[in-house]
């Protein structure tokens, strides 16, 4: 899994994550904000500094699964030229929020994933953890955002939350939604 925040990656993918574990993967989340371990602990999972990972040569095998933040796509050009580079490669990718998140059910490219009573269980308790972690926020941070987990900036106006995200909180959800990182494709199509 990559992500921005911990939070943001538990609370839309927590509950993949642990299925996976579970499942017998090893599985490592790549976050920007260094926060949750605890949650990931939680999960089974292992965490990396995304800066970090980015950076370093490429080694090992490659991961057969992918859960990405679909606004780290929209946002860094480096995460979507290297997403795009390997799209051909037979990788289950998955993305998550960003300009899609809008849009919901109305995607055709959408994806669920049912949680197991397990992983309910679980991602609970490490979007608790998380929660915990995102509350100890920089001091230049007003607060964490409700949806993606990110910081907000105390000169930024609040983000508008479509009113079906406002009322329904992915973190309490038996599924999770995800997209193809087809639209990620040179051909045009674009993620939102």
């Amino acid at each position: 899994m990559v992500a921005p925040s911990m939070l943001g990656g538990v609370r839309f993918a927590g509950g993949w994550v642990f299925d996976r574990v579970a499942a017998g993967w090893d599985v490592t989340v790549l976050t920007a904000d260094g926060t949750g371990s605890r949650a990931l602990r939680i999960l089974g999972a292992r965490t990396l500094d995304l800066e970090m990972a980015l950076n370093a040569p490429l080694r090992g095998p490659r991961p057969r699964a992918l859960a990405l933040d679909a606004a780290l796509c929209e946002s860094d050009e480096q995460i979507r030229r290297r997403l795009i580079g390997v799209l051909d490669s037979g990788m289950d990718i998955r993305l998550w929020g960003g300009a899609r998140a809008a849009h919901g059910d109305e995607s055709p490219d959408r994806l669920q994933h049912r949680l197991s009573n397990a992983a309910r269980a679980f991602k609970a308790h490490a979007l608790a953890a998380a929660t915990a972690s995102a509350a100890r926020v920089p001091p230049q941070c007003v607060s964490p955002d409700c949806i993606t987990g990110d910081c907000a900036p105390a000169d930024s106006a609040p983000a508008t939350v479509p009113a079906a995200a406002a009322n329904a909180d992915p973190g309490d959800r038996p599924t999770e939604t995800f997209w193809s990182a087809e639209s990620l494709r040179p051909s045009g199509i674009q993620i939102a």
